[in-house]
């Protein structure tokens, strides 16, 4: 019946809250001010990587040596908290359940660490669904690069293919892969929903499988 294939922060789970709480822990340790939640939230979506670049950015730091310190010093606190206040969307495992009744196959390509992405699965029983995961290290590159999600395709192996995304990361990732795009319209994005390309969108996880049967 075809894959689905998921984003993970801002469309499966709402993770904003254990982000913004492990940047901000980690500027008490490195003698930062503390960001505000809807600043770090605006960060959220390229990966690990690039949100601490970002938070840098918005300290007035630069520099390759500190952002490795950084690096280092988030990825240990995240990957032990990362499902502490974050919060599966409203009916994620009842749309995940009939999808996979369905017939269709599912995965996860995230820029989230694979790490942590695992551990937020898990806690929330949602790994069950889930044939194959590629987190923002599992290769080279990361969204809207199409690679992950066409490895995620792959591993999959059961023929024509959705994404569903959040964000114009996701957007952009589906377009390049030649995958149709779901938008979650409830989760991180930046811009106006008639701005990013999609086939259809959402804000009820309820309504996904409508979509997909309409769409796949």
């Amino acid at each position: 019946m075809g894959a689905i294939i998921f984003d993970l922060d801002g469309t499966l789970v709402d993770s904003a809250p254990d982000i913004h709480a492990a940047v901000n822990r980690l500027m008490l340790a490195e003698g930062e001010a503390p960001l505000a939640f809807e600043t770090v939230k605006r960060f959220i979506g390229n990966g690990v990587p690039t949100l601490l670049a970002r938070v840098m950015a918005a300290q007035g730091r630069s520099g390759d040596e500190l952002h490795s310190r950084w690096m280092a010093r988030f990825m240990a606190d995240y990957s032990t908290g990362a499902s502490d206040l974050t919060r599966p969307y409203p009916r994620v495992p009842e749309a995940l359940e009939a999808l996979r009744e369905a017939g269709h196959v599912l995965g996860v390509c995230t820029n989230k660490p694979l790490e942590p992405a695992r551990h937020v699965l898990a806690a929330f029983g949602l790994d069950r669904f889930f044939s194959a995961v590629i987190g923002g290290d599992s290769l080279a590159v990361r969204k809207p690069d199409p690679a992950p999600l066409l490895a995620v395709n792959y591993a999959l192996d059961a023929g024509p293919a959705i994404f569903v995304g959040d964000s114009e990361v996701d957007a952009d990732t589906a377009l390049a892969a030649g995958v149709p795009f779901l938008l979650f319209t409830e989760g991180y994005r930046k811009s106006p929903v008639d701005a990013m390309a999609h086939a259809a969108s959402f804000d009820d996880f309820a309504q996904l499988p409508r979509l997909v049967a309409s769409h796949l």
